[in-house]
């Protein structure tokens, strides 16, 4: 199989990382590429699954200790990392999986909980007549209704106001709403309507009356993404994946190639974060799906290696339910510096963000207040 092929003993790059380097369209591009050329007829190999339920930890690591080599060690368990290791236990791979804090700890749980092809892309895609950047929100709008479909109970589309104060932006906004609605084609979750003036307050009655025309509503998709992350670490456990958080890897393994006589990765050097305990997990391939914490392992491999993820920040707040009805969110587009800001109804409270700033990598980024004190402003 073409996946197989692929096991070299490389270390791959999670696609957080990519993203950020080679920016969303030619991202967007590089992932269908390697799509085509990786293509399994998937769905002959997968299973049942070997599991009814997911072995324990202590077994998860015995795994991990007594097998010989795997086919591929997956760094990190987010939704990327996860994904990977799913994707080849079910091709019939020998997998492994280590994560060093809880499954979804980092970037995969702390999002807008948004599933959407992105208006402002499109905005772009028509403004630059960039075709890449078209391809890519109609790809994210053929999986943000793949993902409703597949996991109903964790997804749900989501109507969102788009407030308008001049009457010149009512025509214009509803022209880009009606075609991210054409772009999504049979993918449309519902189609976009104007709300009048006493009908925008009635859903959100805490916006400033004066020289308020009316608003658009569209639909785009909320998710949760934490558990969706735990969902599929734990359906990649059930398929036989060895998958084990709090377990951090402190080095790389290194071995010469006999054919070519380059030396190569050949595993990793694994901690268990709660008993100290060291030993090794060797495989065929590395795939680094560490997020912002890319070039950390990165430099495992290489010290010299010179950095590829340029790390941001979006921080989120949250407040009380009643600045959202439970089920509309609020998007405001123009903001004081230009920036989009989400008001979300989640878990009967409100988030309100993101932000973007750039930032240094750390385990457990706090929000600077600046950052808070802009989105509390916008408010």
């Amino acid at each position: 199989m073409a996946f197989q092929k692929a096991v070299k003993g490389t270390i791959l790059v999670g696609g957080g990382a990519l993203a950020t380097v080679l920016g969303l369209s030619q991202f967007a591009h590089y992932r269908r590429k390697q799509m085509n050329l990786a293509y399994v007829k998937a769905a002959e190999c997968v299973s049942e699954p070997v599991n009814r339920e997911p072995p324990s930890r202590e077994a998860q690591l015995l795994t991990l200790q007594n097998t010989s080599e795997f086919d591929i060690l997956v760094i990190g368990g987010g939704a990327t990392g996860s994904g990977c290791a799913l994707d080849a236990v079910t091709r019939g791979l020998k997998t492994a999986l280590v994560e060093r804090d809880d499954f979804s700890s980092g970037t995969s749980s702390r999002s807008t909980k948004l599933i959407h092809g992105g208006v402002r892309y499109l905005q772009k895609a028509i403004m630059k007549l960039d075709i890449e950047q078209y391809r890519m929100v109609k790809e994210a709008l053929h999986e943000r209704a793949n993902l409703l479909e597949i996991a109903p109970h964790l997804s749900a589309p989501l109507p969102i106001m788009l407030p308008v104060y001049k009457w010149w932006q009512l025509p214009y906004y509803w022209v880009g709403i009606k075609l991210y609605d054409l772009v999504a084609g049979s993918n449309c979750l519902k189609s976009s309507y104007v709300l009048s003036k006493s009908r925008a307050l009635e859903h959100f009655p805490m916006l400033q009356k004066d020289k308020l025309v009316g608003a658009i509503v569209y639909y785009d998709g909320q998710h949760n993404d934490a558990r969706m992350n735990l969902a599929i670490a734990l359906t990649a456990a059930r398929y036989g994946a060895a998958t084990a958080n709090y377990m951090e890897v402190v080095s790389l393994l290194k071995k010469t190639d006999p054919q070519t006589g380059k030396v190569r990765v050949s595993g990793a050097r694994c901690k268990d974060v709660l008993t100290g305990q060291e030993f090794d997990v060797r495989a065929k391939c590395v795939i680094n799906a560490t997020g912002p914490f890319t070039d950390s392992v990165r430099k495992m491999d290489d010290k010299d290696a010179a950095a590829i993820c340029q790390p941001s920040a979006g921080v989120h707040i949250v407040m009380p339910g009643y600045y959202s009805p439970e089920s509309m969110g609020l998007l405001d587009p123009a903001t004081s510096d230009g920036r989009v800001i989400f008001f979300l109804p989640w878990q009967k409270m409100t988030i309100a963000g993101t932000t973007d700033t750039p930032t240094d990598v750390t385990h457990h980024p706090i929000p600077s207040e600046e950052d808070i004190n802009f989105i509390l402003n916008e408010v």
